[in-house]
């Protein structure tokens, strides 16, 4: 008898959230709230957008921040157990000394899937002054698919992400705090990676004031092509889509660009004139 191969449907809804600035016990509320709505859609996985608990209220990250396994990121853990569905988001952590803006993922048991530290920080908002960056990707198998992380600014840097796809993920995570005066750079940037990857990309921001800058929502899932399965606009909304990710072998078998790469070739640069 053949053995019956994992799905590859996805349920995922994005929780694009206002927040209190600096409140977590508050803003843990809402989150339980919106886990609440979307185990009713039968979602497989939610997000919440970055640090939805404090806001870049890094001031006082000492205060914000825990341990992997205590404080909120335990909270989480029993919440994603007691709806059996997976949730991620960003919350600010504490290891060793040192305060990262980590991507926790919690499986429906409650058990760790993955963490991510973000790589890049974000000078704008003097991150790197209160926080450690990360210095590794992270891609895990994930019942769905291979499957990657990244946090906001990180979207910037397109290494991450073709990285992530020559490693065989077919979905890429991204939780984002992103203003909307750029939210323009937010839409193509997503749509630019899913084409040059042919991968799907869900990616969830925040709405709402913080610290004088209104956040730009449009949070979305993209398909490999682009196109947008779901798209949010500049309010509080939970969007929810079923996504195949068998439809990246699709379309990379369609169109085999990463066949034709030359990697040898990025490596040589011929330089003319002064």
């Amino acid at each position: 008898m053949r053995k019956k191969q994992p799905s590859q449907k996805l349920t995922i809804s994005l929780a694009q959230m206002e927040f209190e600035f600096g409140r977590p016990d508050a803003n843990l509320e809402r989150v339980r709230a919106w886990a609440a709505k979307a185990a009713q859609r039968g979602s497989d996985l939610t997000l919440f957008p970055e640090l939805w608990a404090s806001g870049y209220d890094l001031e006082h990250s000492q205060d914000h921040a825990h341990v992997l396994g205590t404080g909120i990121f335990a909270h989480i853990s029993a919440l994603a157990k007691e709806h059996r569905m997976a949730l991620g988001g960003s919350l600010l952590e504490k290891k060793e000394g040192k305060i990262y803006n980590t991507f926790y993922l919690y499986g429906p048991e409650g058990q760790t899937l993955a963490t991510y530290r973000k790589i890049h920080l974000f000078r704008l908002l003097d991150e790197e002054q209160w926080l450690n960056a990360g210095g590794e990707l992270v891609i895990f198998n994930a019942p769905w698919g291979k499957t990657g992380l990244a946090v906001c600014y990180d979207l910037r840097f397109p290494e991450i992400f073709r990285a992530y796809a020559l490693h065989g993920a077919k979905l890429i995570l991204l939780v984002a705090e992103w203003p909307e005066k750029r939210i323009h750079h937010w839409q193509k940037l997503l749509q630019v990676r899913a084409i040059e990857n042919q991968y799907f990309v869900a990616a969830v921001n925040k709405v709402g004031h913080s610290q004088g800058a209104k956040l730009g929502g449009r949070s979305a899932v993209l398909d490999p092509m682009g196109a947008p399965v779901v798209e949010g606009g500049g309010e509080e909304i939970l969007l929810t889509a079923e996504i195949d990710l068998r439809e990246t072998e699709q379309i990379r078998r369609w169109m085999p660009v990463f066949d034709d790469r030359s990697p040898a070739a990025y490596e040589r640069l011929i330089t003319y004139g002064d």
